[in-house]
């Protein structure tokens, strides 16, 4: 009888364990999730600015998207959809786009969100006061306008093809910064969105704390806190991912390969691994004498070993990159010319321009001047460092003295690349799903705190860039990013290195990741751990 008891309690247990499951995965499958935990998510940089439209690092953007909304989203598989506006109308002439606001949508404050608002932050891009690196599009529009709470109207002075991509960008609260000087709002710390996270903390060099908000127009997120921990060294970052101090970060491709390779890490993380939408490149300061003349970016150019960056410091999780785009991308041009490892070439470019060694010393001169310079990159990015070492051993081959200044991640945003103090940088850039190549590229935007820090001008090019921004026909763009490559490749004015893979890792408890054409961040509100798993009740 005992046994019989012991067998029907056993029994119990089973079918009621079975229907825990059945209710999460329910659950999961209707936009319902179990509530609850923290992600802990490492960050090599500290972010710069929350106002989203002033900041120009990616670590800033990281956390004004879960703060802030735009007026539509890219789904999974990169097609823009709804998100304050409900829908929208683009008029025959594509001049016009009339959108349909959602109603019922509050700021984190409690204030209602309006078409003013929307009307707003136009107002504020186009602001000469402001100092926006991303006003280009919106200065395409002749007249915008709210006719009444939910309604928003843009009349473009022509077709725009990124017109509708350009509503990504986040919305900010009129009643928080009209009248007042945006660059000194304590919104830069303190940002009150309508997002799926609320601000709570920001300690200067060590996290950012965001929190659910229970509001949200789309549903609450699952996952009750976001926290952001500033580790600006990788290799430290992955002792913390290790010891559970993070759930979440993006590994270096010698972790993803070999360090990560074990029975542990498969039984408490998932790895990713995606062609990433950015690219890494060295870019030359074109005010500087060394790089004025072509030819001098196009010897530097064919004496670097791109493949040697991607097979010795990527471990072949990437790809040699030709220009802005990525591969698998519809304006990407496969057919520009290419800068394959060539030293000897290299050197008669340099001949040719009047580099020589003279004195013998294993140092191109010239006018009694060594050929040398310094690279810069930031900390944290062991790839670019790397990359950067390589490239010095292979210049000093040439006859090119190299030296490499590593700086802290603000400091050599603010102090180094917006003040232009640099000769040579690696850097990286996200490419994003439009291919308008105008904030970064035209000239126009060769201006302090511009995206154009390098300084480059070419007429041809800009035109370019104008006409495909303002035509509609597909093969039209195609034929002016197609052109714009392979002038980018003949007058080099960065070197393009490689387009790397995405390697995040996550802690194994998080469920609801589904990758796609956008990655996996794009639906992380549906990010959610089962009751059971669940590691922080509080703010960790």
């Amino acid at each position: 009888m005992k046994k019989r008891y012991i067998f029907y309690l056993d029994k119990k247990k089973q079918v009621l364990s079975i229907l825990i499951f059945l209710f999460l995965q329910v659950s999961a499958l209707y936009g319902k999730c179990p509530y609850g935990d923290a992600i802990i998510v490492g960050s090599i940089g500290e972010c710069s600015n929350l106002i989203p439209i002033l900041a120009p690092d990616s670590a800033s953007h990281e956390i004004a998207s879960l703060v802030y909304d735009g007026l539509l989203k890219y789904d999974k598989n990169l097609k823009l959809i709804g998100n304050l506006a409900k829908s929208w109308n683009v008029s025959s002439d594509g001049q016009i786009i009339t959108f349909k606001l959602r109603q019922g949508v509050k700021w984190h404050d409690g204030h209602p969100f309006t078409a003013k608002d929307v009307l707003f932050t136009y107002q504020l891009m186009v602001d000469p006061h402001t100092p926006t690196p991303y006003a280009g599009d919106f200065m395409e529009i002749a007249k915008a306008e709210a006719p009444d709470d939910f309604t928003f109207r843009v009349y473009y002075k022509q077709p725009f093809a990124p017109g509708l991509a350009s509503w990504t960008i986040s919305i900010l609260p009129q009643h928080l910064l009209s009248g007042k000087d945006i660059t000194k709002s304590p919104l830069i710390r303190h940002p009150i969105g309508t997002g799926p996270y609320r601000f709570k903390e920001w300690v200067s060099g060590q996290k950012i704390i965001l929190e659910y908000n229970p509001d949200y127009f789309d549903g609450r997120p699952c996952i009750n806190w976001y926290i952001s921990r500033v580790i600006p060294d990788m290799a430290t970052m992955f002792l913390e991912l290790k010891a559970g101090g993070i759930d979440y970060m993006g590994l270096t491709p010698l972790q993803y390969k070999r360090q990560t390779d074990t029975a542990w890490f498969k039984k408490n993380f998932k790895k990713y691994r995606y062609l990433a939408a950015s690219y890494t490149y060295l870019g030359y300061n074109l005010q500087c004498p060394l790089f004025r003349d072509k030819r001098v970016r196009q010897a530097i150019s064919y004496a670097i070993n791109k493949q040697e960056i991607v097979d010795g410091v990527l471990l072949g999780l990437g790809v040699v990159a030709t220009g802005p785009y990525k591969p698998d991308m519809w304006a990407y041009n496969p057919h520009v010319r290419r800068y394959f490892y060539n030293p000897e070439k290299a050197k008669k470019l340099l001949a040719e321009v009047g580099w020589q060694d003279t004195d013998g010393d294993g140092i191109l001169d010239k006018d009694g001047r060594p050929f040398m310079f310094t690279i810069i990159t930031n900390q944290g990015n062991s790839n670019r460092l790397n990359a950067a070492q390589i490239i010095q051993y292979r210049l000093g081959q040439i006859g090119i003295k190299v030296k490499i200044r590593v700086i802290e991640w603000t400091a050599f945003i603010k102090e180094f690349i917006n003040k232009r103090r640099f000769e040579a940088t690696i850097l990286g850039w996200t490419i994003p799903q439009d291919p308008d190549l105008y904030d970064v590229w035209h000239s126009s935007k060769d201006v302090p705190g511009g995206l154009n820090f390098i300084g480059y001008h070419n007429k041809e090019l800009d035109k370019l860039i104008e006409e495909g921004r303002h035509t509609f026909n597909l093969e039209e763009r195609k034929r002016c990013y197609f052109r714009i490559q392979e002038i980018l490749a003949e007058e080099q004015p960065y070197t393009f290195l490689y387009v790397p893979e995405a390697l995040p890792i996550i802690h194994l408890r998080f469920h609801g990741i589904e990758p796609a054409p956008a990655g996996i961040s794009y639906n992380f509100i549906r990010w959610y751990v089962p009751k059971k798993m669940q590691r922080y009740s509080f703010i960790p």
